[in-house]
């Protein structure tokens, strides 16, 4: 699971080094969120096309991912171009997609937080009732929560603990370092970081960061330029008990 890519140097290390990071981890499967891949804001069709080619196989998203409207049709022919599960009915899209890899049968959810982020329907609801659903069909099902609040997130991994194989955060762009597995075997981690400059402000320019606190006018951010690193997880399941084995930062 790979955190939100942060333009033009997220796109750029995953160009370089998603392919033989696969090969080393030998993943099975790969989930990427790609709400801030273009321009630092909203997803376009030239680069979710871009992140399939370098070996995603689910695309998650966020609430950036209405900010170009160019990606809209995709979210509703794309089955593994995901939007957040809990928007309200008649939204473009879904937040559920089931894909089969190596005879192993996975789910991939995503899912939005409401405190301090937007107010949509409640994500503990809509996630819950997905994942009672796609445990019961036996699928080893993956959660992207895209959530701003630290205690929110912690929360949805409890609530889902056992029922899900794993619930990553992303949304912050800074990755924690709180990975686990917790009590009834679903892996954990707050947020999985951002793909993309690491030594600016949450991949953006220090200058205009700054700037913004110092005057709080809301000058528009711009999205750092320099080399990009992947920031992520990689976890290991059981198929059979579908509980996590091990969870390890990348």
């Amino acid at each position: 699971m790979i955190g939100d890519i942060s333009g033009d140097a997220g796109m750029g290390a995953l160009f370089l080094s998603l392919s033989s990071l696969i090969s080393r981890t030998k993943a099975d499967l790969v989930i990427v969120n790609g709400e801030n891949a273009s321009g630092g804001f909203g997803l376009s069709v030239p680069d979710y096309e871009k992140i399939r080619s370098f070996g995603a196989d689910v695309v998650t998203s966020g609430n950036h991912i209405w900010q170009k409207t160019e990606i809209y049709p995709l979210l509703d022919s794309e089955t593994v171009l995901l939007r957040p599960l809990n928007y309200p009915k008649g939204v473009p899209g879904h937040g559920v997609c089931t894909l089969t890899k190596d005879q192993i049968r996975f789910a991939v959810i995503n899912a939005i937080g409401r405190t301090d982020l937007v107010m949509v329907d409640c994500p503990f609801a809509a996630v819950r009732a997905e994942a009672e659903k796609l445990y019961r069909q036996g699928y080893v099902t993956l959660v992207d929560f895209h959530a701003e609040n630290t205690l929110e997130k912690e929360a949805m991994g409890f609530h889902l603990d056992g029922l899900v194989s794993a619930v990553a955060g992303t949304h912050t762009h800074v990755q924690t370092m709180d990975e686990k597995i917790l009590p009834g075997g679903t892996a954990y981690i707050t947020d999985l970081g951002m793909t993309g400059v690491q030594h600016q402000v949450i991949g953006s320019r220090s200058d205009i960061a700054v700037r913004r606190q110092f005057t709080q006018v809301p000058y528009k951010s711009e999205v750092a330029e320099g080399r990009g690193e992947i920031k992520g997880v990689h976890i290991m399941i059981d198929p059979e008990t579908r509980k996590a084995v091990s969870i390890q930062r990348i």
